[in-house]
């Protein structure tokens, strides 16, 4: 979700514009607000370890006799305030987050606050331990790792005054182009169902709700709000369901609904999936929300909706609004029995079951821990290290590129943008400003010592510097421009440019919101709440334009604005001193990046702003490149066989310098594997030629592919990838041997020998693959990921490893019968180190 204000005109909301020539760092075309401004409040305590962890509460007090009294106690209003978030007092125990509710004092019931995530606790104005994106944590294989993640974020939101983190997202990667694929984990159901099970525990180890979404079908960015996605009962029970499935079994506070529509009904009215499947089917307890303004009647309460997000806000200084359909308007319906009241009981029944739940009824409230950022850094490095993949490592006689050792690692020319400014996350609602993140080329230039000569140009700049008197009239100065509350234009004047030609224009921001505009042209929009730094390329022609900024200040803090750009002969200057560096040295390091956002989806798979032609021309000057990727998904690399090796980081979060320089030397040995394909073309993807699928046409999005999502498609059609699912080198390598396969009560044990045959320990993921059974005509893949396991070897070492295969990998979704059904017959098992790499096969027994 996104905070929205404005006009309704402004409507659907946030909606990023790619400019002619690229893009950059972009800030939403309308701005974003938050709810409330206050002062983080916190107690003594440490992250819990598992011995001191809150137990998970017993599902028998679900509607305890407790809960129902007090809802029986409540009066109209006060059952109304548990079904619509609204913003917090001013003064109030830090409400920077997506909502408050005010609780019940007189009869017990505390205030609830709930923030963002996935990647951290985002809360406006405040800083927070930036953990890798989701990609990253499941790019581990390791449900331990998921759990720290879990529980990193359960300890922070607690600390940070919070109740209900908005997290995690479980939607499948279906389409490659998607702007929030960073935010999820994986094309495959099994990884994102295991991965988000984890993590849920993890959070609720510590006391704090999780909220699992979009439940259902968000998959795509494009006309979210309002796309209708087509999608068969098999498909959605055995590729987008059994995420959500998983998080409801591990014991989620709440779902949040998505914007979409799912075959005709909007998702937080779709009675089919919030009643027939969420409740029915799986028996869930909890409640449900929707997304940001994702509720369009009263009557979705009587459909499976608790609880509606979202206001449609104002200026920072306007009255808080009413909720638009579960305030004022809901007490109308039941008053009127529109809308019975039994209803809305039962929704208020299940909020503050929950409440009860984790404790917060209790006389004396669970306390909140003090922030551990020592603890929060070391997580985040660990899941940075062992989520970050080795796609490709040349060797050259018998030295691989990677890790850098001897001259090759004390001669380096570090190239690329993000190597000065650190890319350490998405944009949107999962943008979080970070504790502290260190340029990758200040820790690279450490790791490499004090006698070893490490230079840096950015080839592509991206922000620029300021604009000098003789360029912008009157001067503009950067820093501050209003008081904490302001609301105004701040700057009008006029631009002078020296040739026709791509200019790229930098905004900084903090402490609200800005806006510039050149000529009356659409506007470029900068707020701190999306990201803290924005970057459009625009046409410029020689001669004067008319500049005007305006915007706004939070409350309790001014508005700092740093206004700057890149002449088009300060680019092509950059970029011939990027070459020229890299021919001079002996191992060229570039960091390339993508903008994945909420709000739209990449207009291509290619790297924006002419980093693929910024590598091509290293990599000629230098044949010892090396690439290292925080992308948020798939990119495509047509430079890819002139390089030595590239390394994906991901958006790696606030360690992920530190840990890509551990990578790169070899302090570290990758292991992460990925969970998503990487295409090696733009029309060699599930998606490509088929605009039913993505974006849709005329307002539907049809998953015309069934069940064969992500590598299952590649399996099927026969299309070779540029990087399989499951792929990821090491700085050793493994052997497979002795393969056992056997049915047992509760599905089938895959039993395997492993052996670590370099020189270094490591960490190997032993995936195995189910084949199709010949015994039913349903719709089946080729071949699907059963179970995985992680295994870690020092040199020589072996291991027998069992891979436990669920019942349901061996069933599929029968729409007649509406049930899970066996799927009856002997079936091939192949195991290997990725989906391309299978080193044994065998045969599961009928």
């Amino acid at each position: 979700m996104l905070f929205r204000r404005g006009s309704k005109e402004s409507r659907p909301g946030l909606r990023p514009r790619p400019r002619t020539g690229g893009h950059g760092r972009l800030a939403p075309a309308r701005p974003a607000r938050l709810l409330a401004v206050a002062v983080a409040l916190g107690c003594a305590g440490g992250l819990l370890s598992p011995a001191t962890a809150a137990p998970a509460p017993s599902t028998a007090q679900e509607g305890s006799a407790h809960v129902r009294s007090l809802v029986d106690r409540m009066t109209l209003d006060e059952k109304l305030s548990f079904v619509h978030w609204t913003a917090g007092p001013e003064d109030g125990p830090l409400a920077r987050g997506v909502g408050y509710l005010p609780g019940v004092p007189r009869l017990g019931i505390p205030s609830l606050q709930v923030s963002d995530g996935p990647t951290g606790i985002r809360l406006n104005g405040t800083r927070a331990t930036t953990l890798p994106t989701p990609t990253a944590l499941a790019a581990t294989f390791d449900d331990g790792l998921a759990r720290e993640y879990g529980e990193v974020l359960g300890h922070e939101g607690r600390a940070l005054g919070q109740d209900v983190v908005l997290a995690p997202m479980v939607n499948i990667i279906r389409v490659p182009h998607g702007g929030r694929n960073f935010e999820t984990f994986s094309e495959d159901p099994l990884v994102t169902s295991r991965t988000a099970a984890a993590e849920i525990e993890g959070i609720q180890s510590q006391g704090l709700m999780a909220t699992v979404k979009h439940f259902a079908g968000n998959n795509q960015e494009t006309d979210r709000f309002t796309v209708d996605a087509a999608i068969d009962e098999q498909t959605l029970h055995e590729v987008e369901l059994p995420a959500f499935q998983a998080a409801v079994d591990a014991g989620a506070a709440a779902v949040m609904c998505s914007y979409n529509k799912v075959n005709g009904a909007h998702s937080c009215g779709n009675d089919h999936l919030l009643r027939s499947v969420l409740r029915d089917q799986w028996d869930f307890k909890g409640w449900v929300m929707s997304d940001w303004l994702a509720t369009h009647a009263t009557t979705d309460l009587t459909k499976g909706l608790d609880q509606e997000l979202g206001l449609e806000m104002g200026k920072p200084t306007d009255p808080v609004p009413d909720s638009k359909y579960f305030g004022a308007a809901l007490k109308a319906a039941v008053q009127d029995g529109t809308v019975p009241e039994t209803a809305l009981d039962t929704a208020v029944t299940r909020i503050v079951g929950r409440m009860e739940r984790f404790g917060l009824l209790a006389t004396t409230a669970p306390a909140r821990p003090a922030r551990d950022t020592t603890a929060g850094r070391a997580t985040a490095r660990e899941i940075a290290e062992n989520g970050a993949v080795l796609l490709r490592n040349t060797t050259t006689g018998d030295r691989p590129a990677l890790p850098l050792t001897g001259t090759a690692g004390t001669d380096l020319a570090v190239i690329g943008d993000s190597a000065k400014r650190p890319k350490v996350s998405g944009l949107g609602s999962a943008h979080v400003v970070p504790d502290a993140a260190a340029a990758p080329v200040d820790v690279l230039r450490e790791r490499a010592g004090a006698n070893a000569t490490v230079t840096y140009e950015p080839g592509i700049d991206r922000l620029g510097g300021p604009l000098s008197a003789d360029s912008l009239s009157p001067a503009f100065t950067n820093g501050k421009q209003l008081d904490a509350g302001g609301d105004r234009q701040f700057y009008q004047g006029t631009l002078t440019v020296p040739a026709d030609g791509d200019y790229r224009i930098g905004m900084r921001v903090d402490g609200g919101m800005a806006t510039l505009q050149i000529d009356g042209q659409a506007p470029v929009y900068a707020a701190d709440s999306f990201s803290d730094t924005t970057s459009v390329p625009m046409k410029l022609t020689r001669g004067t334009h008319q500049v005007t900024m305006s915007g706004w200040a939070w409350p309790d803090r001014p508005l700092e604005v740093d206004l700057t750009w890149v002449t088009p002969q300060q680019a092509a200057a950059d970029f011939d001193r990027a070459v020229a560096a890299a021919a001079a040295a002996e191992t060229a390091v570039v960091f390339a990046q993508d903008e994945g956002s909420e709000g739209y989806d990449r207009p291509s798979l290619s790297l924006p702003d002419g980093q693929d032609r910024l590598i091509a021309a290293v990599a000629e000057a230098n044949p010892n490149t090396v690439v290292v990727l925080n992308t948020g998904s798939s990119v495509l690399m047509p430079w890819l066989d002139d390089t030595a090796a590239v390394l994906q980081m991901w958006y790696p979060g606030q360690e992920g310098a530190q840990a890509t320089a551990a990578l790169l030397y070899g302090d570290a040995n990758p292991g992460g594997k990925l969970t998503q394909t990487f295409p090696a073309a733009e029309d060699a993807h599930p998606m490509a030629g088929h605009p039913e699928r993505f974006p849709g046409v005329n307002g539907e999005q049809e998953y015309s592919e069934g069940v064969h999502v992500g590598h299952r498609w590649y399996d099927q059609q026969g299309v070779q990838p540029l990087f399989a699912f499951g792929h990821g080198l090491s700085y050793t390598s493994f052997a497979y041997g002795n393969l056992a396969v056997e049915r047992t009560a509760t599905g089938a044990a895959v039993r395997v020998t492993v052996r670590n045959t370099g020189d270094r320990t490591g960490k190997e993921v032993v995936q195995v693959y189910l084949g199709a059974s010949a015994e039913t005509d349903v719709p089946q893949p080729v071949r699907k990921l059963a179970g995985y396991t992680k295994v870690t070897l020092a040199p020589g070492q072996e291991k027998r490893v069992t891979v436990p295969v669920g019942a349901r990998a061996l069933q599929y979704w029968d729409t007649a019968r509406d049930a899970w059904q066996p799927a009856p017959g002997a079936r091939a098992v192949q195991v290997g180190s990725s989906s391309a790499d299978i080193r044994l096969t065998g045969r599961l027994a009928p």
